[in-house]
């Protein structure tokens, strides 16, 4: 494979990337593996997690394109309060409908996850402190393909965004991982980390509960 260090453009997302995206989010849900390992349903799930930001705010996202495959996003919106707005008022019921029609409620694996995630919802397990919403207003998701990572895509599609948010007077960032390992990348990209704790969501698949970082970056330095 030529090197992606020097072959992938990283460029703004544009309409025709939707598909890819979807399928790069489905690809890398848990921590870099795929959804099925605990959802049976890529469009359902690619559209709960990426269709604010590829319907919504496309222009607060970018891609890492590789002769012209897209091997890497980085989904991003200006305010984290409008993200959560908009879910509730125009994607959930949709949704919801989409996911009745396609029979994804029908399946055993899904029912559990969806138990369970309303169960850790109620429980308060997805909550972060205030102030990560009030004092770090944008925020990110990072998906790099398995064989482009390590290459420094996730560097430059950082780089990109940051930018761009300075660009628009964003004045801070903040994004959540699961894993030690992006979060340590994300440190070395001058976040700091700003909140810990722990999510037993999928405990029926990893028989643990995972952790939860949440990481912000100052832009106005």
């Amino acid at each position: 494979m030529p090197s992606p260090q020097t072959n992938v453009v990283i460029r703004k997302y544009q309409p025709r990337d939707r598909a890819a995206v979807h399928r790069l989010t489905c690809a890398t849900a848990l921590m870099g593996e795929p959804c099925g390992i605990f959802f049976d349903g890529d469009d359902v799930f690619a559209q709960a997690v990426s269709g604010y930001f590829t319907g919504y705010e496309p222009e607060s996202c970018f891609v890492a394109v590789d002769g012209d495959r897209v091997v890497g996003y980085l989904t991003g919106a200006k305010d984290a309060r409008r993200v959560n707005t908009v879910f509730r008022r125009r994607i959930a019921l949709p949704l919801f409908v989409r996911a009745l029609a396609t029979g994804v409620f029908c399946k055993k694996k899904n029912l559990v996850f969806l138990a369970r995630f309303l169960a850790n919802l109620f429980k308060g397990e997805f909550g972060a402190p205030a102030s990560c919403l009030r004092d770090y207003p944008a925020v990110m998701h990072l998906n790099i393909e398995t064989g482009y990572r390590g290459s420094g895509l996730g560097r430059r599609l950082v780089d990109a965004y940051c930018a761009y948010l300075r660009q628009n007077n964003v004045k801070a960032v903040s994004l959540a991982t699961m894993s030690g390992r992006t979060g340590r990348f994300f440190a070395r990209q001058g976040f700091q980390l700003l909140f810990t704790g722990k999510r037993s969501y999928l405990r029926h698949v990893l028989h643990k509960d995972v952790p939860i970082y949440i990481y912000g970056k100052r832009l106005d330095g």
